[in-house]
């Protein structure tokens, strides 16, 4: 089709000539797309031309199809457009499968009363609360920006959790570092008060038998397997109200909800590793712009340190969990950041937020986060 029939405000070929020499343009009902050949490094055409697309509600990715060159171009849509079935689906599965593990965490026999998983609908709502508060945080500022972002996708996996997280999706370009660190800031910050408030409610509720006895059979609860590390947040927590994370009398172990806030610190401190999409590898890259690839060289290095200390030192406990994510940090190390349309620095305010921000995330931290078969 010519340009003369393009519809709504999308810019004319005319509007792209500096970087982008456009010989046809097609569209249908989904998509517009301009083939040509850019007169610019790819980075450069789409810094300089998706602000122009973006202002007229629109977003485009430069591609190589076919062999030629075309700009894909998009309308953007913030909103949550009907319902999001498949959000629903994780979530509804995520929470059979966290109410299963927290059968496990109260000591409910499941397997002859599956039914009475429910009862463990409180370990349920603090981890997926503190996971959605973590996420819904990113959406609340990917929409004051105006980006387009998914609502949360939890993750169901029959674990001692019952899930891995949670994740949302940004399918839109960054319009500035200051955008950038807001939408990346916003999960750990928002999901931090979700963690102090889950904490202090968890070791406020009546402890739990670590074994028990259910019609005449002994059960024991997942917390006889397993041995969780409290870092510096949650025993600050745990002071601040005067209840304790552990109890003289043999065969009491805290109320399960508590796991809900250790899970908001874990998450905390991982996503705050300056390294590939987590969140804080969108702090650092809005704060020091390009530097981050040096600061995310380091992250790998540290976290072989800290596994090479732990199996010399500590009897090997936890050596796993740092081994994986050493060798995730050097994947993710990989994968293209987020490269924010606007590179203008983003503040002074932000600065010391963001380091609050990282302060509390090495708050979150413990060593031996967990250790399975304690």
């Amino acid at each position: 089709m010519q340009s003369s029939s393009l519809q709504g405000d999308v810019p004319t070929p005319s509007a792209l000539a500096d970087y982008f020499q456009v010989y046809e343009v097609e569209a249908d009902g989904e998509e517009i797309r301009y083939y040509g050949e850019p007169l610019a490094p790819r980075d450069a055409v789409v810094q300089r031309l998706a602000p122009v697309f973006r202002e007229r509600g629109y977003r485009l990715q430069l591609e190589r199809r076919l062999g030629e060159h075309v700009l894909v171009v998009e309308e953007r849509s913030p909103g949550v457009d009907g319902v999001p079935w498949t959000n629903v689906g994780l979530f509804v599965a995520t929470v059979v499968t966290t109410l299963l593990a927290g059968a496990g965490w109260y000591g409910i026999p499941v397997t002859e009363e599956p039914l009475r998983a429910v009862e463990a609908w409180p370990f349920t709502v603090s981890v997926l609360g503190v996971l959605a508060v973590h996420e819904l945080g990113h959406y609340a500022m990917s929409r004051y920006h105006d980006v387009e972002a998914s609502l949360p996708y939890f993750i169901p996996v029959p674990t001692l959790l019952g899930t891995l997280g949670a994740v949302i999706r940004m399918n839109d370009h960054i319009p500035s570092r200051r955008a950038l660190f807001d939408i990346g800031v916003a999960g750990p910050l928002a999901g931090l008060v979700a963690t102090i408030v889950v904490t202090a409610i968890g070791v406020s509720l009546p402890p739990i038998e670590t074994v028990g006895v259910v019609g005449g059979t002994a059960t024991a609860t997942t917390a006889t397997q397993v041995e969780l590390g409290y870092p510096p947040l949650i025993q600050l927590v745990a002071w601040a109200v005067g209840q304790p994370l552990s109890y003289v009398e043999p065969g009491l172990t805290v109320n399960p909800v508590v796991v809900g806030g250790w899970v908001g610190a874990f998450v905390t401190f991982l996503n705050l590793l300056p390294v590939g999409q987590l969140d804080g590898a969108h702090v650092t890259r809005a704060l020091v712009g390009d530097a981050l690839a040096a600061v995310q060289k380091l992250v790998p290095l540290a976290l072989f340190g800290l596994a090479s200390y732990l199996y010399l030192f500590e009897d090997g406990r936890a050596v796993g969990i740092w081994l994986l994510w050493g060798v995730l940090a050097l994947v993710f190390g990989r994968v293209s950041g987020v490269t924010p349309l606007d590179q203008s620095p983003v503040g002074r305010g932000r600065w010391l937020v963001g380091l609050m921000t990282l302060a509390l995330g090495v708050l979150s931290f413990t060593p031996v986060p967990v250790v399975v078969g304690a």
